[in-house]
């Protein structure tokens, strides 16, 4: 066993002045707004895309409440772009496309939303607006024609928020009424001073500060800043917290590992489109990410794009999976299809309430891998009241026999296991393994019941919504090696395609090393624990448990096999027990800790000679017991 100690002054004595692994005894990960579950609505953007107006989005608005779907929970009915006409000159102040918005006509000095957010909000019905992080936003960079996007001079086109934080913030939540805000990031991209669009003059340039295709031409730092920004204005506009805040930059700019921290949700891929293959795209970048997604901060992997394409009423196989996939992801069930024409057969989709029940689980813990290859995978998510959640997805065009275990979802294999599948509603149990047929682009889901694996506890693996990677040892974010690639994006085939993006290389995984290797130790094999970089700080919520324990080392996968590694426990920031320094190779170290009334556990691997990319360390069999 581990050194125990207790004292403050030994705490304090490991963490010197502005140290990222010093304990601070609290959790960080984003918890401002109304997030605590993932937010459920309707956009305008994939039905509509700039063509929208108030009678298209009224009357999709209602038809959520007569359908039954608003009291299942869809209540963000969500503007994105084409709603603006200009920034008016010099007060700056938005002017709404009032032709288009005939309720903003107040008879004041201004058009206003007031009148249409008082309309939603009488629906039980809560409103969101768009806005971009430059000047300018995405449809006046990309939009074919200029008909619904913004008129005037350079300056009153630039309708996004880059220097005008605080005043549209304030105008948007305080003066208008909204409850929610999508923030794209294209005016940051997309008008470089190279670019035609600038050269022309139609357009000033700023930036870039981003670039969707390296990182390294990224500034991160601006861009937090930018968020920071808005969330200090969101906080003032709104004392009484009703507000969410949805980051939008596409994965970009290392989003995925501060995200969490700055937004309700935050975007992980690039947009999606009614194409399977685009949907893998946008489900690969999250899937691996469970660390990284909490109450109060989700990952979005794009918009539901039921309705359309693959997923239209003709794809039911398709448009189920995609619904089931986003709920055992903790996505945002945000609808973007026309309902005014939506057949009954995808409304059934949406409403599907046991479905629902896994997105909006109060744990909130995403679905972890438990089984993984290119064809095949299971997800599993250990839900609030210790049912598990469990989906087989059929990736391929091919039909297979699957064989589910109990120590997929950790339950033990001397008892039945009781499953209820969400889509037919039927029962059935198994012990120990049960084969289940999936057909070709399939989702099977169900809700599980069995013995647990670990009698009285967790190991944190299954609950990475209590997990917070505040600091997670990535220092030079890089491209994934390989990352499901497809010509039929959203971009289709006129560019130069899809190329590898971060997705989350190198970062904490869920009963996986950083690179996606199995936990292994000195050729021990760990089948639970978490994964990360040396130089690390985890943050783990801990809810009664008595007592805390793992096995400690540095994984088999790295790279880097001379530095030490010294692993360390600290309860609500008092330092209780610390490893021996450890190195490649060598066996892994016993830590168990009584955390009896401790609020906040913070796992800190340090090395201070070592690189942290190239050494990958494992929490084996970690765990909160009730005793």
């Amino acid at each position: 066993m581990a050194a125990l100690l207790g004292s403050t002054a030994a705490a304090a004595a490991t963490a010197a002045q502005g140290d990222p692994l010093a304990p601070t005894g609290r959790w960080t990960a984003y918890t401002a707004g109304r997030a605590t579950t993932p937010p459920m609505g309707w956009s305008t953007w994939n039905a509509f895309a700039t063509a929208i107006d108030e009678e298209k989005i009224l009357g999709s608005a209602k038809i959520i409440v007569d359908t039954g779907l608003a009291a299942k929970g869809y209540r963000y009915i969500n503007i994105d772009d084409g709603w603006a006409l200009k920034r008016r000159m010099p007060d700056g102040r938005m002017i709404i496309r009032e032709d288009k918005f005939p309720s903003s006509r107040t008879g004041g000095e201004s058009p206003s939303f007031k009148p249409y957010t008082d309309k939603l909000h009488a629906m039980g019905l809560k409103a969101g607006i768009y806005s971009d992080l430059g000047r300018n936003t995405c449809s006046e960079a990309y939009s074919p024609t200029d008909d619904d996007l913004p008129k005037g001079t350079v300056l009153e086109r630039e309708v996004g928020l880059y220097g005008r934080i605080d005043q549209d913030i304030a105008l948007y939540f305080k003066d208008w009424g909204f409850d929610f805000i999508k923030v794209d990031g294209c005016g940051l991209r997309d008008y470089a001073p190279h670019m035609e669009r600038v050269t022309s003059g139609k357009f000033r340039a700023l930036g870039p500060f981003l670039d969707s295709g390296e990182i390294m031409r990224t500034d991160i730092t601006a861009i937090k800043g930018m968020f920071g920004q808005i969330n200090t204005a969101l906080a003032r506009e709104n004392p009484d917290g009703d507000y969410l805040l949805s980051l939008c930059v596409w994965g970009a700019a290392d989003v995925r590992s501060w995200g969490k921290d700055y937004g309700g949700i935050s975007r992980t891929s690039d947009d999606i489109s009614p194409a399977w293959g685009r949907l893998l795209v946008n489900y690969d970048t999250t899937v691996t990410r469970s660390l990284y997604a909490h109450p109060g901060s989700w990952n979005d992997p794009d918009m539901l794009h039921i309705g359309a394409g693959d997923f239209d009423a003709d794809h039911l196989i398709e448009a189920r999976s995609h619904f089931a996939l986003w709920a055992m992801l903790n996505a945002p069930l945000l609808l973007g299809t026309d309902l005014r024409t939506t057949p009954k057969s995808l409304l059934d989709i949406f409403g599907n309430t046991d479905i629902i029940a896994i997105d909006q689980d109060a744990a909130g813990n995403q679905a972890t891998i438990a089984h993984d290859s290119s064809d095949v995978q299971i997800l599993v998510k250990t839900l609030a009241n210790g049912d598990k959640a469990v989906a087989i997805f059929n990736r391929s065009s091919g039909d297979y026999d699957v064989d589910l275990t109990a120590g997929h979802l950790k339950f033990a294999d001397d008892a039945p296991v009781a499953l209820t599948d969400l889509w037919s509603k039927k029962q059935s149990s198994f012990t120990k393994r049960t084969k289940l047929h999936v057909k070709p682009r399939e989702t099977l889901i169900f809700r599980a019941q069995g013995k647990r694996t670990l009698p009285g506890g967790y190991y944190l693996s299954e609950q990475p919504g209590s997990v917070n990677p505040a600091v997670d040892g990535i220092k030079y974010p890089t491209p994934d090696p390989s990352i499901f690639r497809t010509g039929a994006g959203w971009g289709g085939t006129g560019g130069p395609g899809d190329r590898p993006s971060y997705a989350g290389w190198g970062g904490a995984r869920a009963d996986s090393a950083p690179y996606g290797q199995l936990l292994q130790v000195a050729g021990k094999r760990y089948s639970a624990g978490i994964g990360i970089l040396a130089n690390s700080r985890l943050e783990v919520r801990n809810n009664g448990a008595q007592r805390f324990t793992t096995m400690v080392g540095v994984d088999d996968s790295a790279s880097d096999k001379t530095s030490d590694v010294t692993f360390a426990v600290y309860g609500d920031g008092k330092l209780l027990a610390t490893s021996k320094p450890a190195k490649w190779g060598m066996a892994p170290q016993s830590i168990s800790v009584p955390v009896a009334g401790v609020k906040l556990i913070e796992l800190v691997a340090r090395s201070p000679r070592g690189d942290n990319q190239r050494l990958p360390v494992t929490w084996g069999e970690a765990a909160l017991l009730d005793r």
